[in-house]
């Protein structure tokens, strides 16, 4: 079957859309745009996929939306109907590219290897340097690309939500249920906000903290934009946990996005200033290793050398620095754990589920290190949820973008892990955990979520979880 042919017999993109050749006999190849010339997706990557459909199972946007062009295949279906001009890049063709999460679960599942994250990657950009958005479109991302990877410009905006919780304004907005009608993105961006304290203002960590007891390791450890505002405790256990191991931490001073959520988004241009801002930050630090407590952000600081491959200024310090990075489960999980662990409980026993951020578990290959450290908690019983490897539908801003589809994946997330049984959450990336904490509110259940980095100082601190 022909690409056309599939694309019209599946009947997913409307017969009344000109986009498609063949559907109006007034249009030529000459007059439908298909990719710029700029980094488009690699043909021989679209060749790989044998359209054998292991992908749907595992794509979260296939299973919510059930539409073919919703999945990973369709989705290439497309990028080669493009490539081939038999399709343009428009605003019927994005809107299946915006439906897709980057979670990378079909990478995982893909038996012919098909690379389609550097697919993906490579037709986002695409999708934003040339397809017209929506006015309201338009304001929601220059809010989010404007804010949210810029830490100060953030911190300043707390100052108005600290005294929008802090009037119960926010009960009253959330009780009328007014906003989700007025703009389900901007009710949807509300609904994830955590409760705001005065850690969210301070960040006093010196430039470096020398380890405990003998001297194993020099590293450096990248603060996160959301992570450092929201869970600036994650990085203050993540360096406890970091120095009693016998590391000497390094914090370059004016860090600041590591340049994932732009680049998860296409957004080139920006991700890449970013980028080489954070690899100047640590330039001349000479530690052993780079480390990241955020799922999200790992990946992409692990995929510099291929963003910038090419930069001719930066590619090799790109290489460099990428070869460096170590999620902190993975680092600990190499280097081992030196300091005595005690039980987080008073009983001695504390039954957990860990959550597996998708970035973690399907871009870095990061599974069993964080499970084999929170189980040398003594007293620690472990579950396994269903569907474990299924996105809670945060994907970075996706959840904020795409609001439908992240409500219905962070409510079966939040079942899944709760009918374990589990007395706890642990979740290793900031976006999953504000996804989870909100279903689990909406769904009225008390269950605390910690980092396992919290969990960990905890233990070697000996304090209890009550």
């Amino acid at each position: 079957m022909s690409t056309s042919d599939f694309v019209a017999e599946s009947q997913l993109i409307p017969a009344k859309d000109s986009n498609f050749l063949g559907q109006n006999p007034h249009l030529t190849s000459d007059e439908i745009p298909g990719f710029d010339s700029i980094n488009p997706p690699n043909p021989n990557f679209i060749s790989t996929c044998v359209h054998c459909g292991f992908c749907l199972s595992t794509c979260p946007s296939y299973r919510v939306l059930g539409t073919e062009m919703d999945s990973p295949r369709g989705r290439i279906y497309l990028m080669d109907a493009i490539s081939k001009n038999d399709a343009s890049l428009g605003e019927t063709t994005a809107q299946h590219f915006d439906s897709c999460l980057g979670c990378l679960a079909c990478v995982t599942t893909c038996p012919s290897g098909v690379k389609y994250d550097q697919l993906i990657t490579a037709t986002r950009p695409q999708v934003e340097r040339n397809v017209p958005r929506s006015l309201p479109d338009r304001l929601i991302r220059a809010l989010i690309f404007n804010l949210f990877p810029y830490p100060n410009r953030l911190r300043a905006f707390l100052i108005p939500l600290f005294i929008y919780q802090k009037l119960g304004v926010q009960k009253i907005v959330r009780t009328t249920g007014l906003l989700p009608k007025i703009s389900p993105r901007l009710a949807a961006m509300e609904s994830i906000l955590p409760e705001i304290t005065a850690e969210a203002f301070r960040e006093d960590f010196p430039v470096i903290i020398p380890a405990q007891g003998e001297k194993r390791y020099r590293v450096g450890v990248i603060l996160g934009c959301v992570q450092r505002l929201f869970f600036n405790p994650v990085n203050e256990a993540t360096v406890r946990v970091l120095t009693a191991n016998g590391c000497e931490v390094v914090i370059p001073r004016n860090q600041g996005c590591c340049g994932a959520l732009p680049e998860h988004q296409g957004q080139t241009e920006q991700s890449h200033t970013l980028i080489k801002q954070m690899i100047d930050r640590f330039s001349g630090t000479n530690v052993d290793a780079i480390i990241i407590n955020a799922a999200g952000c790992g990946h992409t600081l692990k995929e510099y050398g291929h963003i910038l491959k090419d930069d001719p200024q930066y590619r090799e310090q790109a290489e460099e620095f990428a070869k460096k990075v170590k999620d902190v489960q993975e680092f600990l999980a190499e280097i081992g754990l030196t300091k005595t662990l005690y039980p987080l409980t008073e009983t001695g026993e504390l039954t957990l589920v860990y959550q597996d951020a998708c970035h973690l578990l399907h871009g870095q290959k990061i599974s069993s290190q964080p499970r084999q450290l929170l189980q040398q908690i003594p007293g620690v019983n472990l579950r396994e949820p269903l569907d474990a490897a299924l996105c809670c539908g945060s994907a970075g801003v996706y959840n904020l973008l795409q609001p439908e589809v992240a409500e219905e994946l962070g409510q079966q997330k939040v079942e899944n892990l709760t009918n374990t049984g589990a007395e706890l959450i642990a979740s290793a990336n900031p976006g999953c955990s504000l996804q989870i904490k909100k279903h689990l509110q909406l769904q009225g259940k008390d269950i605390p979520l910690m980092h396992p980095m919290e969990l960990l100082d905890y233990s070697i601190r000996g304090v209890k979880i009550k």
